[in-house]
């Protein structure tokens, strides 16, 4: 088993202790549930794009756009190239909308549209999208823990599982932004710091980097072919990104609950900017990290050889057969284990714990804020006091991140931290854009053909999901299609199908 070094292991327990002091300190002002969901309207915009910023860079970043470059190539960095586009529509349309309705759920327009099943529909998407994030985050820490410390998987996912959630149930969403800016800082520097200490022990520098970059195709955004979206080209992960930070901008209560914070709609839309400013060029540093540690094993073949032998034991297979896409998640980890001097090691795993913790805490404050708002108020207690909202909110809080944890454990053994995620957040995003979308432009649609619609809408997810696994006399049912189209023909498919219903019973 391996151990760390007393002073890594110091640097991570004062992190923790630090998160867990910021959540006590705040929660002696939570004196509400307003205060506890949306800090009463009182965050500044920059510190509002930060935690924007600090959610999206998750350990699924940390971790897997390093894997998927050292495995693959950059394709997978046409998601951070769709932002701003979703992010025009986002701030210039759904900001102003939810600041207006001043509405703390993102599904009560829903409601109000469509009836209860609309608000409930899009409420059970969102806690089982929120579950999968969580998941792999948790399963994404674990990996690396278990890599440099040997300890089991599931012992460290209920480690840091537990801290997450006590100082998120206590501190609130005052907690959740204000950590979040500060993780924000330190995952950044741990980014910067594994970069450097890669180049400064790599022979070449950043030159040799990107000569084996080029000579072994790591840079290609994948092809730009239109024909048929069955494999991951620019187009399919253009459009699968351009549709899922819509989502995160547009409907997910994650997002919609902090434009609530900021002190006034315009800071809610410049957050929205500041986010996409910073992400983009870090999450090109992801990638640049993944190709980089490609460059180093390449020079240093032998350095690389135990971890391959382990994948190669793991998975059954000979050694001449292991691709760099079947250890891609684990080298990141398994460089530092080896490479990192004492002392450095702790910051980055504190890096790579606020990579974690700030999308977590942000997840399970929300999701209790929909359980509150959209079940507990809705139909057990509409006159609940202060305080019974806020025992709500600490039990909904400690639930949803035992299952979070409970979620993880289930994903030990998964090939690829991203494809899983976006796999994941394809399906069980249900396609509740399109009805959001159906409601909002679809001014003559009425709850028939949203209910119809929506019916449609998952029938068509669960064929692309599962088509794949029909037996063959069910051959022509299957579908090439790429699994990251899911959100996008979900989306196209309720939204179009519900259109059209409502322009025929307006012309019949």
């Amino acid at each position: 088993m391996n151990h760390l070094p007393t002073v890594d292991l110091t640097i991570i327990v004062i992190y923790f202790a630090a998160m867990i002091a910021v959540g006590i300190l705040l929660s002696r002002k939570n004196k509400g549930s307003e205060q506890y969901t949306v800090a009463s309207g009182a965050i500044p915009g920059w510190a509002l794009g930060m935690s924007f910023y600090a959610t999206f860079l998750s350990a699924i970043t940390f971790l897997g756009d390093p894997g998927k470059s050292f495995g693959a190539n950059w394709n997978s960095f046409v998601f951070s190239l769709s932002m701003p586009f979703a992010a025009f529509i986002a701030s210039r349309f759904f900001v102003p909308f939810y600041r207006n309705s001043e509405a703390i759920s993102a599904y009560t327009h829903l409601e109000e549209r469509f009836g209860a099943w609309a608000r409930t529909y899009a409420m059970i998407c969102f806690v089982l999208i929120q579950l999968a994030r969580m998941g792999t985050i948790f399963y994404s820490i674990a990996l690396t823990l278990k890599a440099l410390t040997g300890y089991s998987m599931p012992a460290i996912m209920i480690t840091t599982g537990i801290c997450i959630i006590v100082y998120t149930m206590m501190g609130g969403m005052k907690a959740v932004i204000w950590t979040e800016v500060v993780q924000a800082v330190i995952k950044t520097l741990g980014a910067l710091l594994i970069l450097y200490l890669i180049v400064s022990n790599l022979k070449g520098g950043f030159h040799y980097i990107i000569e084996t970059g080029k000579a072994n195709d790591k840079f290609s955004l994948g092809s730009f072919r239109v024909s048929g979206f069955s494999m991951s080209t620019f187009w399919v992960i253009f459009l699968y990104g351009f549709f899922i930070n819509l989502n995160n901008f547009g409907i997910d209560q994650n997002y919609i609950q902090r434009y609530h914070t900021a002190r006034n709609s315009r800071d809610a839309s410049r957050s929205i900017w500041m986010c996409v400013v910073f992400y983009l060029p870090v999450s090109m540093l992801f990638f640049f990290i993944g190709t980089s540690l490609f460059a180093y094993y390449h020079q240093h073949p032998e350095l690389v050889l135990p971890l391959q032998q382990q994948v190669a034991a793991e998975k059954g297979i000979a050694l001449s057969n292991l691709t760099p896409a079947d250890y891609g998640d684990r080298v990141l980890p398994y460089f530092m284990r080896n490479e990192v001097p004492r002392g450095l090691l702790g910051l980055i795993i504190a890096a790579i714990l606020s990579a974690a913790m700030s999308t977590m805490s942000s997840g399970m404050n929300s999701s209790a804020t929909v359980f509150l708002k959209d079940i507990y108020l809705r139909y057990f207690n509409k006159e609940a006091s202060p305080k019974a909202q806020m025992r709500v909110l600490y039990a909904a809080t400690c639930v949803m991140g035992v299952l979070a944890i409970s979620f993880g454990i289930g994903m030990i053994g998964v090939k690829s931290l991203l494809d899983a995620w976006w796999k994941l957040a394809g399906i069980f995003s249900g396609g509740i854009l399109g009805l959001f979308l159906l409601g909002l432009l679809a001014r003559k649609a009425k709850n028939i053909e949203a209910v119809i619609a929506v019916v449609i809408g998952v029938l068509v997810i669960l064929w692309i999901t599962f088509s794949r696994q029909l037996p063959d006399n069910y051959a022509w049912l299957r579908t090439n299609l790429h699994a990251n189209m899911t959100i996008v023909i979900g989306t196209l498919t309720i939204f179009l199908t519900g259109k059209l219903l409502a322009g025929l019973r307006k012309n019949a």
